[in-house]
């Protein structure tokens, strides 16, 4: 089993930034990648970002593109996502997800795709 532990969730004003934390552990050997999800309030959740573990190739949604990145620390076992330039509809929860199995790419985007979830970390942003 893989844990997963989020952090950093706060409230902010639209226009700043917040940092995301993902711990790992466990067996995090079998991770083959990660991924960043959120969910708002009557909305289904949506694909935020990924980064595969080793390769570290990331992805990300259109939504948040060009002002969010996600990045791993390999000897913390964590997946950090930095988000700028916020938007009040980035206000959701944000969980973090990993999976032991091998996604194509497209498949990445998916929630279908993880095996493993944290509890979630709730950020708002306010206009």
């Amino acid at each position: 089993q893989v844990q997963l532990v989020e952090s950093g969730g706060e409230l902010v004003q639209a226009g700043g930034s917040l940092r995301l934390s993902c711990v790992a552990s466990g067996r995090t050997f079998v991770i083959r990648h990660m991924g960043w999800f959120r969910q708002a309030p009557g909305k289904e959740r949506e694909f935020v970002a990924s980064i595969r573990w080793h390769s570290l190739i990331t992805d990300y949604s259109d939504s948040v593109k060009g002002r969010s990145t996600i990045s791993k620390d390999n000897t913390q076992n964590t997946v950090s996502l930095q988000m700028n330039s916020l938007k009040p509809e980035d206000t959701a929860i944000y969980y973090c997800a990993a999976s032991g199995t091998y996604a194509l790419d497209p498949q990445l985007k998916t929630v279908s795709a993880y095996d493993y979830w944290g509890q979630g970390t709730e950020v708002t942003v306010s206009s």
